[in-house]
C-alpha cells in the first residue's frame, strides 16, 4: 500500500516521459547552475563550475541521476519522503511547500541527500571523511531549440 502511494504521489509531482528498460521512467533533464562547498569552520566558498546537464529518471521508489547522454553510469537514490519540499524564496520571508520528492544515497562511506522538484534539483554530499559539505543547484533545463531564437531587434512575424 505504501509502495503504491509514493508511486502515485511521484507521478503527479513530476512528469513523466519515455520509459526506461528498467522500469525507469524520465523526470526530464536538469542542468547545473551553482556549486559551494562548506567547510566545517562555516566558510562557504563557491566552486567555479561549467554547465553540465543531468537526466533524472525514477521507477517510483529510486531515482537515478545520470550524465545526459550518458545512461550507462548513474548514481541512485531511494525516495524516502514524496510530500513535498519546504523551501523559501526571499531571507526571512514565508515557507512554502511544493510538490517534489526527497531521496538518499549511502555508497563507501559517503552520505548523498537530493531534493527534487518540478524545476530544481540539490544535491548535497557528505564525504564521511572530510569536513568539507558540497552542495550542487540545479535548474530544469530548456527544452532543446529546433530552430536559433528569435532576434528581439526585430519585429514579431505577421500572423
Amino acid at each position: 500500500m505504501k509502495l503504491s502511494l509514493v508511486a502515485a504521489l511521484i507521478a503527479t509531482v513530476l512528469p513523466l516521459a519515455a520509459a526506461d528498460t528498467d522500469g525507469f521512467e524520465s523526470f526530464g533533464e536538469y542542468e547545473i547552475r551553482s556549486q559551494m562547498k562548506i567547510t566545517g569552520s562555516g566558510k562557504v566558498v563557491q566552486v567555479p563550475i561549467k554547465p553540465l546537464k543531468l537526466a533524472v529518471f525514477s521507477d517510483g521508489v529510486s531515482i537515478r541521476v545520470s550524465s545526459a547522454g550518458k545512461s550507462d553510469a548513474w548514481s541512485t537514490f531511494t525516495i524516502y519522503r514524496s510530500d513535498g519540499i519546504g523551501r523559501q524564496n526571499t531571507p526571512g520571508g514565508p515557507l512554502e511547500v511544493v510538490p517534489g520528492v526527497q531521496a538518499t544515497s549511502d555508497h563507501r562511506g559517503v552520505h548523498k541527500h537530493l531534493r527534487l522538484t518540478r524545476d530544481t534539483l540539490v544535491l548535497t554530499v557528505f564525504p564521511g571523511v572530510s569536513d568539507q559539505t558540497v552542495v550542487t543547484h540545479a535548474v530544469l533545463a530548456p527544452p532543446p531549440a529546433d530552430e536559433p531564437a528569435a532576434d528581439p531587434r526585430k519585429g514579431s512575424p505577421a500572423p
